[in-house]
């Protein structure tokens, strides 16, 4: 094998599909930036402990490990930033009141988690502590459908679920977690037979419910279908009447409801979402965003606080949008002369750019295309226009 083959999904990003991540990624933080969020840089290395403190099996296995050379302490490579982010709202700013980070950066994971994914995505997203009502929950949702308008995407559907409504079907039955998982898994599969299977032993209602969940998924007729068919609990009517409510309120989106898609049930306390997109009207909408609710994200830290956000790969976003036209550019000659250098300096302070051919070559670019040339005419440099 070649020296210089990479890792299986893991793979380089070339110029022209560099800058339009770029470009997303500068886009997307000042929408959150006008949003009143934050920006954090966390370290993309932490010791282990503390980088998997409370964050469950599944990111376990999900983070690269290596020794410290320095101190030979376990070190972790990030494969989530968000418990990074709850750290630093908890131990390093320490506020009172509302909170609101962002952050974007690159995350390495051991496996990919979705078909044709990256093992390194480029993960954005924004956090929000220290208010547990919906108003917040609305708030991170209507950030990440402004994020990806920002991005250009269009037609968007907004997917909906809350983890309360399967905490109350299974309310008041101690299960082992290993169990819990496995039903979670086969509802979010919507694998009737394993679900059938987990459930043995179950009270009958309770399992004729937790088969009812994989049915509940469509417009909002379903909400009045959970009322009709799950058993009766006040956890059940609240997280209801939360969703209809985000429903209500949400602007920029179609809303569906998927009452059995729990995924990373083991992390959300409360309403989580998707949001599905595409760049263009012809494709198939594909998930682009995760996010919902998560409050016990920072109790490992010492501190529970009320805590909401999402995530987003910029990669996968860039591979949903059409590819972007190239930058207009400058051809200019390569010199010396005070007046070309002069006039060269000048239009870059401008925020044109200008590409100099060296002697002896012509330049070859991937995102840039030169419609324009700098000539010297009558002892005076200036532009003119280049044919097609």
């Amino acid at each position: 094998m070649s020296a210089w083959v990479l890792p299986d999904q893991f793979a380089d990003v070339l110029p022209s599909e560099a800058r339009h991540i770029e470009d997303l990624r500068r886009a997307l933080l000042d929408t959150a930036r006008t949003h009143g969020y934050e920006l954090v840089i966390p370290p993309l290395v932490e010791h282990l402990d503390s980088l998997l403190t409370g964050t469950g099996e599944a990111l376990d296995l999900q983070t690269f490990k290596l020794v410290d050379q320095l101190s030979g302490r376990s070190l972790g490579l990030r494969a989530d930033t968000t418990p990074q982010v709850a750290r630093i709202d908890a131990h390093l700013l320490n506020r009172a009141g509302v909170t609101r980070l962002c952050y974007c950066g690159p995350v390495a994971r051991t496996r990919i988690d979705r078909p044709h994914g990256t093992r390194e995505p480029l993960q954005l997203g924004a956090e929000l502590y220290g208010h547990a009502g919906r108003e917040a929950d609305l708030e991170i949702i209507e950030l990440a459908i402004a994020s990806l308008r920002a991005a250009g995407i269009g037609r968007l559907v907004l997917d909906l679920g809350d983890v309360r409504i399967v905490d109350a079907v299974l309310g008041g039955h101690a299960l082992e977690p290993a169990r819990v998982s496995r039903i979670h898994a086969a509802l979010a599969a919507k694998d009737v037979a394993t679900l059938q299977a987990e459930s043995h032993g179950l009270p009958s209602g309770v399992r004729q419910a937790l088969l009812g969940l994989t049915r509940l998924y469509g417009d909002e007729a379903v909400l009045d279908e959970a009322l009709r068919v799950l058993p009766a609990s006040d956890a059940l009517h609240r997280a209801l009447a939360d969703l209809r409510w985000l429903a209500g309120h949400v602007e920029g989106a179609e809303v569906s409801f998927d009452l059995a898609d729990l995924r990373g049930y083991a992390y959300y306390t409360g309403m989580r979402f998707s949001l599905f997109g595409a760049g263009d009207a012809s494709q198939t909408p594909t998930e682009l965003v995760r996010g919902g609710r998560y409050d016990e994200v920072g109790a490992v830290f010492g501190r529970r606080r009320p805590a909401a956000g999402f995530s987003l790969d910029l990669k996968e976003l860039v591979a949903a949008l059409p590819r972007p036209a190239l930058q207009k550019a400058i051809r200019a000659p390569w010199g010396s002369a005070p007046a070309l250098r002069a006039a060269i300096a000048a239009l870059r302070a401008q925020g044109q750019t200008v590409v100099c051919v060296l002697p002896g070559h012509e330049h070859e670019v991937d995102e840039f295309e030169c419609d324009r040339a700098l000539v010297e005419r009558d002892g005076q440099w200036v532009l003119q226009p280049l044919a097609a």
